[in-house]
């Protein structure tokens, strides 16, 4: 593998308000050896970045890459071998934007992994779920009212986003099945949601009895669990069962959100989500309904943010786009940063979603020992976080593992 000596590099990584003074980064072995003022050792190609930003990959902590198409009920009847090659674009274009590690909140199996970690397709490194856990009736069961039909207990297809389970054995089962299968955490469906037809967002998913027991199932394996959740009541609740990362927390409320705080929570707001649904989402098959919900939730994320910020909430990353919405996947940076320090907002990406993905020291930074994930910036993100926008286009150079994957 070839070695990169980065010269002259002034990184901006999230941990402060300007960029650092000129370092030189050595990159050996798809890892960073060494990050100093002046280094010694030589290397196969050196690259002057005068002028330029080195930042550590992005981390993207709520993603969904078999969603090609906006609709989940359609995309889970679709042949596998579409969903998969449909998915290698949406993943292609994720690490085109700088992502070069993404956790997929709901669908991707362990197969697509091996695949990714094969270095079959050009992708970012993925952290999975597996199949997310819906009761029924809940966000990740699609059936419309007048659909009885039972759903698949096994066999699930990729296109799928969850599965359904009621009832505490089965709630074990499923966690239990999906850390089997290779699950790096537990993904459940705590809230009601805008994507699915039957749930309001205020319905609360499973019963608390039920949150203890996934919860435990998660520990038990080493893990965690993530909760899809909008309100106050049913963050609150989800909390109180255990559950670590909350995501969206859209109508947070400053009491829940110090609560989160004091049990060691990370929340992952998905604010582009809704920014796009709420301008695009009728042309990509939202029903009425849907949008409904969707700005019921738009309009209270801005104040979410602060909500969170004041009560020293740690925030991740996430985007949560479907189908031909995920090109909106950057744009959160600029959402945040109408509300919060760009440093900050950045940090969302790096050193916060490396925390979330248990990654720290591997990811979301330069430094020794870390994998080689660097992007190179054609101007200051911290004076423009439009910089890290429009696809990658001020990215002149994207480095994944030691490999680079852009370079103009």
């Amino acid at each position: 593998m070839k070695s990169y000596l980065l010269k002259n590099a002034r990184l901006v990584d999230g941990s402060a308000a300007e960029p650092s003074e000129p370092i030189q980064v050595l990159v050996e072995g798809g890892k960073v050896r060494e990050v100093s003022k002046n280094i010694s050792a030589s290397a196969d190609e050196t690259i002057d970045l005068t002028g330029k930003v080195l930042m550590p990959g992005l981390i993207d902590c709520h993603v969904h890459t078999i969603a090609a198409g906006a609709s989940f009920a359609r995309n889970a009847e679709l042949p596998d071998s579409l969903v998969t090659a449909r998915a290698t674009l949406v993943l292609r274009g994720m690490l085109m934007r700088g992502f070069t590690t993404v956790r997929d909140a709901g669908g991707a199996d362990y197969g697509f992994k091996c695949a990714v970690d094969e270095g079959i397709f050009l992708s970012p490194r993925l952290v999975i779920s597996g199949k997310a856990l819906s009761q029924t009736g809940g966000h990740a069961d699609f059936r419309g009212r007048f659909n009885s039909r039972p759903e698949v207990q096994y066999g699930f297809p990729l296109g799928a986003l969850g599965r359904v389970c009621d009832g505490v054995p089965e709630i074990r089962r499923a966690a239990r099945e999906e850390i089997k299968g290779g699950a790096d955490f537990i993904k459940i469906m705590a809230n009601g949601g805008a994507a699915s037809p039957t749930d309001p967002i205020h319905f609360l998913g499973f019963s608390r009895e039920e949150l203890l027991a996934v919860v435990e199932e998660a520990k038990n394996a080493g893990t965690y669990v993530a909760a899809h959740l909008y309100t106050d009541e049913a963050i609150h609740r989800a909390i109180e069962a255990g559950v670590h990362s909350l995501e969206h927390c859209n109508l947070i409320r400053p009491d829940t959100a110090e609560y989160a705080v004091d049990q060691g929570c990370i929340a992952v707001p998905t604010l582009v989500a809704f920014e796009a649904l709420a301008s695009e989402g009728a042309s990509v098959g939202f029903s009425p309904d849907s949008l409904a919900k969707v700005e019921v939730i738009r309009s209270a994320g801005m104040e979410s943010l602060t909500i969170m910020r004041d009560a020293g909430l740690p925030m991740a990353y996430g985007s949560d786009l479907l189908g031909e919405l995920q090109r909106h996947q950057s744009e959160e940076f600029v959402i945040r940063g109408s509300v919060l320090p760009p440093h900050e907002v950045i940090a969302s990406a790096t050193s916060v979603a490396a925390k979330l993905v248990r990654m720290e020291g591997k990811i979301g930074t330069v430094a020794p020992d870390a994998f080689a994930d660097l992007i190179v910036i054609d101007g200051n993100p911290l004076d423009d976080l439009s910089l890290l926008t429009r696809q990658g286009q001020h990215m002149s150079l994207i480095m994944r593992e030691g490999v680079i994957v852009k370079r103009n």
